[in-house]
């Protein structure tokens, strides 16, 4: 593969940014084109999620392009969720067992800031600015955008085309539309949606609650979360039904009902907020969704990565160390040395798609157990075994979230075929009172165990029967 090859970029988020410096470092042209201003320097929300969690699977490649002490400058560890209830008691539920396990809050802007202002550092990376995409010839790998500055449409080529432009991706679109080639796409919607508001920082510039936590109210069909910024104040996501249920989107539209809601379900949330109102009628409602596809490229001409190619809703924290993971697995790829893109773009799907799959649906799962099971005493018996069982066994025994989150060198389908049948074999046991929670550790390790891989046998057995 020749380096000097131009690669046309579309999509200046986290991912397109990491992967233009990632190409530039391995001595690409890249052009990198963002339809929104330039985040350094226009103060611009994006309605999208202000912060967000980084853990081991984004940190492997912010050590791939040689940046993870700049990126740790901007994180503040979470050692936990802070599960609040409708008392307003704080109980804290570690991630691990092993102290030094935690994910980090991290700001959406200043890491994509950061990445920006490193791939700029490079000569063979260009960066444009308010240029939209607004369909991609992939027969002819040329891309067609429209400049917001001058109103005036024009059309880049390039060797290649990757599109990381999110959920709502032109490439994607070009894909589906051009009915080229046989191209499979699912798009599903949780009936809730999400909205963001806030907790200011102190006079003096402190955290008004428990910094290293993310903070949980889980509230069987809804929620509300809240994770620490650098400046002491926490984005709160507030995740709720648009239509089902006493209190709903679609219900919330008077500043009486929403202080009423709020008084009877976050009463402790509340009372560190006075500019909920303000928040909640000015920050838009915005939907939830998960984007399956295949493929995800054409030849040898254009690919999807990131959330252009596999969008998941945000309940395992791992969007974005998703996309990131994309990034990782694509320079592997590159490593192999084939001699042509469509081999490498064949292969990198081949060897991440079911990952990508693996997590959405875990991202699903999640959902259901941060609003309802974290209360439910099944499931906190559960955990507290998992605990117990990571801290005496470190090197024995990780937790489903424990292989999603802090195992970065096990595949995401992997984690959730084990992770489901740990999950599976504990509630059982839990259940049928085959276990017993004052019994010695090491005892209750060896049937937890044997009871997994029982399970992961059946599985097994049933998928060569299903063949």
């Amino acid at each position: 593969m020749k380096e000097q090859q131009n690669i046309l970029i579309i999509g200046a988020g986290l991912c397109g940014s990491l992967l233009a410096l990632r190409m530039a470092q391995r001595g690409y042209n890249v052009s990198l084109y963002e339809m929104r201003a330039d985040l350094r320097t226009a103060n611009i929300s994006v309605g999208r999620s202000i912060n967000l969690a980084l853990s081991d699977r984004g940190i492997k490649a912010m050590e791939l392009v040689g940046i993870e002490d700049k990126v740790k400058e901007l994180c503040i560890p979470m050692n936990g969720r802070m599960l609040h209830d409708i008392e307003g008691n704080m109980v804290m539920a570690p991630y691990s067992g092993r102290e030094h396990e935690y994910i980090n809050s991290i700001s959406r802007g200043l890491l994509n800031g950061l990445l920006l202002d490193e791939a700029e550092k490079h000569n063979n990376v260009k960066i444009y600015f308010n240029k939209k995409c607004k369909s991609v010839d992939f027969e002819k790998t040329t891309a067609l955008f429209k400049d917001y500055e001058t109103n005036n449409e024009f059309v880049e080529d390039a060797d290649v085309i990757i599109a990381t432009d999110g959920a709502g991706s032109a490439l994607r679109k070009s894909y589906f539309l051009g009915k080229k080639f046989l191209f499979s796409f699912s798009q599903d919607w949780l009936s809730h949606g999400y909205k963001e508001l806030s907790f200011l920082p102190t006079e003096n510039g402190g955290f008004k609650t428990y910094k290293n936590a993310l903070h949980i109210w889980g509230r069987d069909s809804f929620m509300l979360i809240a994770l620490p910024n650098l400046d002491g104040s926490f984005t709160v996501t507030l995740f709720l039904s648009y239509e089902d249920g006493e209190y709903n989107f679609g219900n919330l539209t008077t500043e009486e009902k929403v202080i009423e809601f709020f008084q009877k379900y976050f009463k402790d949330a509340l009372e560190l907020m006075p500019n909920l109102i303000e928040d909640f009628f000015t920050n838009p409602t915005s939907p939830l969704g998960t984007v399956k596809c295949s493929p995800w490229h054409y030849k040898g001409n254009t690919l999807l990565m990131g959330d252009a190619a596999h969008a998941i809703v945000p309940f395992y924290g791992q969007g974005m160390n998703a996309s990131f993971e994309d990034v990782t697995v694509f320079d592997k790829v590159l490593d192999e040395g084939h001699q042509d893109w469509e081999t490498i773009f064949k292969t990198y799907e081949k060897n991440r798609k079911r990952d990508t799959d693996a997590i959405a649906d875990l991202a699903i799962d999640n959902f259901h157990e941060m609003k309802g099971h974290v209360n439910n005493a099944i499931f906190r018996e559960k955990r507290n075994l998992e605990m117990a069982l990571e801290k005496n066994f470190p090197n024995d025994y990780s937790s489903k979230y424990s292989l999603v989150t802090f195992n970065e060198d096990i595949s995401y389908h992997e984690a959730m075929l084990r992770g489901r049948a740990q999950d599976k074999a504990i509630l059982n046991m839990l259940a049928d009172k085959k276990i017993d929670l004052n019994d010695d550790l090491k005892t209750n390790l060896e049937k937890v165990k044997a009871a997994t891989e029982d399970i992961l046998d059946n599985d097994r057995v049933a998928k060569d029967f299903k063949h």
